[in-house]
């Protein structure tokens, strides 16, 4: 037993990204199964903004967002996936999983991560206070601000990924046409003035809450209709003691047939230098990655996972509430983030540029030429932090 290896992961503190991963670790046998593994967890907040490379040296599995895989190449800190799987493999992941999940850990020309959860910014709301069905346009979210409380998710790097959001619903989505330049002065105002509509008539209970604060608030209280953009959770749909079920939609589009403009989120899992690479270790990992296991073991277990045929499945989507089936156009379409290293660090200063804007009320044209300036500094050499 002594010759058994003990792999030590680390993911984020929430049932979605904790529970499925610490069940399936104590369903391990070392002596049958060849290996031993355990999952500490930090906060949401550690997840968004720790830096990742410190991770690799204390763990060997790290579950982390696509934005810190630039950090990560940067350190040398991950194992990129063709060192590990066959091509073959490693292709036939970027076809089964939902969106652009696989695509997203491709950087400097391979993979860093496995896609094990999907998410992206959805719309969330309580369908007992509104009034039909949910908005679809973002015409029509402000419509329903005027009788409905409506809450912007701003704290956290939320409002940067709320405003490229809303960016890539007008038609531009940030530093894809041009990577030099993160946002023109059309669209990111029209984004802002937007953003700024809404801010103004928010809750304010909710202000300083993460996406999980959020949507659990909007379950125990009824001040909050609705959020157009905020990182679906699919534990949402199923109340606790005291509280109401929320329900989710496809995020808002410009107009009917347009692009539901969203962020991308979700999980991988990356592989440290550090870990002792056995087969029993790529065994555990492709079972995590398996059709049984994602339509079966992960969402039994409060897990969100990250293959198609399991968002489509008929019986996933009957226990859930419909959540996938209600947001998969969504995710299908989301849109990816600038991953560099400094990316993180561009993430969290423009959140703050963007909160302290909108509550000065700020000509949002300079706001769009202070982001340009964080953007640029961030891709300078020397920025990664």
């Amino acid at each position: 037993m002594s010759d058994i290896p003990h792999y030590q992961g680390l993911t984020w503190d929430h049932p979605r990204g904790y529970d499925a991963l610490a069940a399936a670790a104590a369903s391990l046998d070392p002596a049958r199964d060849g290996l031993a593994l355990s999952w500490d967890k930090h906060s949401l907040e550690g997840f968004e903004a720790h830096p990742v490379a410190d991770l690799c040296r204390r763990y060997d599995l790290i579950v982390l967002d696509h934005p810190h895989v630039g950090e990560a190449v940067a350190g040398d800190g991950l194992v990129p996936l063709e060192e590990l799987f066959e091509a073959e493999e490693i292709a036939a992941w970027g076809q089964d999983v939902i969106g652009p999940c696989l695509a997203s850990y491709r950087y400097a020309g391979r993979h860093w991560a496995l896609p094990l959860d999907a998410a992206t910014q959805v719309m969330a709301y309580r369908p007992d206070l509104i009034d039909g069905p949910p908005p679809q346009t973002w015409e029509q979210v402000l419509e329903l601000a005027k009788n409905h409380p409506v809450a912007l998710s701003l704290a956290c790097p939320h409002a940067a990924l709320t405003f490229q959001s809303i960016c890539t619903a007008l038609g531009e989505p940030p530093a894809v046409a041009n990577p030099d330049l993160f946002i023109g002065q059309g669209v990111g105002k029209a984004a802002l003035d937007l953003m700024a509509g809404l801010a103004a008539t928010s809750p304010a209970p909710v202000a300083g809450l993460n996406p999980i604060g959020i949507l659990g608030y909007m379950a125990t209280y009824d001040d909050v209709a609705l959020c157009p953009l905020i990182y679906g959770y699919v534990n949402y749909t199923r109340p606790l003691p005291g509280c109401r079920p929320l329900r989710f939609a496809d995020a808002p589009r410009q107009g009917q047939g347009g692009r539901p403009g969203s962020t991308l989120g979700g999980t991988g899992i990356g592989i440290s230098r550090r870990a002792p690479i056995t087969p029993a270790l790529l065994g555990h990992l492709r079972w995590l990655m398996s059709p049984p296991a994602q339509a079966g073991f992960i969402p039994d277990h409060a897990g969100q996972p990250s293959l198609r045929s399991a968002w489509a499945d008929e019986g996933v989507n009957a226990d859930w509430g419909d959540f996938y089936c209600a947001t998969a156009a969504t995710l299908e379409a989301a849109y990816i983030r600038p991953r560099h290293p400094g990316a993180i660090a561009f993430q969290t200063a423009a959140s703050s540029l963007i909160r302290a804007a909108l509550a000065d009320g700020r000509p949002h044209g300079g706001v769009i030429d202070d982001l340009q300036t964080l953007y640029t500094a961030s891709r300078m050499p020397g920025m990664e932090r």
